[in-house]
């Protein structure tokens, strides 16, 4: 099953901080790639490909201006559309229907006003809490229930740098002529220098 995000009505001036920690959100919890529909953001873009670059994996961002094709494109091609609202069904009741159709999905988060239309032709209006939050978090949740924590054991491959998993400090392999060293702990090299003085 693949899982795609579109994100509805960006605005480069307003948008620019929460549409890049939604590119971010999906990557980082298994969705294969973005579509921006709204203003063409091409340094947010970049900035995005960039993580990708130097974190790994195969994530990809795409503008198109209007939103309605992809939405068309996406039902002829056999996939469900599933819009995150405080108005639709819970999710947690929802999404275990979701997941066992198997069928590729679309995932719309909303910007400044989502259209009625968006509501009408999906599959799914799914409900993360029915309180005022962030697309970011309804995001997150959605993906975590919808891959059952699957997500958070994903590999990227073929990135520049690799964060080791530590109680204390930072441990982070870095890409150097193919290969990977490890950058150091940092945090704990300094209070190590600091207790031997």
């Amino acid at each position: 099953m693949q899982v795609k995000v579109l994100r509805l009505d960006h605005r480069r001036v307003r948008d620019a901080r929460i549409t890049t920690h939604v590119c971010l959100t999906a990557r980082a919890l298994g969705s294969s790639g973005v579509f921006l529909s709204g203003d063409h953001d091409k340094k947010l873009m970049e900035n995005v490909q960039d993580v990708v670059k130097r974190w790994g994996g195969n994530f990809q961002v795409e503008y198109r201006k209007g939103w309605q094709n992809i939405l068309d494109e996406w039902k002829k091609g056999g996939g469900e559309i599933v819009h995150l609202t405080m108005y639709g069904e819970p999710v947690q009741e929802v999404t275990p229907k979701i997941r066992a159709s198997n069928k590729d999905k679309l995932v719309v988060v909303g910007g400044s006003r989502v259209p009625s239309k968006v509501y009408q032709e999906a599959d799914w209006n799914v409900s993360v809490t029915t309180q005022p939050h962030s697309e970011v978090s309804s995001l997150a949740i959605f993906l975590h229930m919808l891959y059952e924590g699957k997500e958070l054991e994903l590999d990227f491959e073929d990135g520049d740098m690799k964060v080791i998993p530590s109680p204390h400090g930072k441990n982070v392999l870095i890409r150097d002529n193919g290969d990977m060293n490890r950058e150091g702990n940092k945090d704990k090299e300094n209070n190590e220098n600091k207790n031997s003085q």
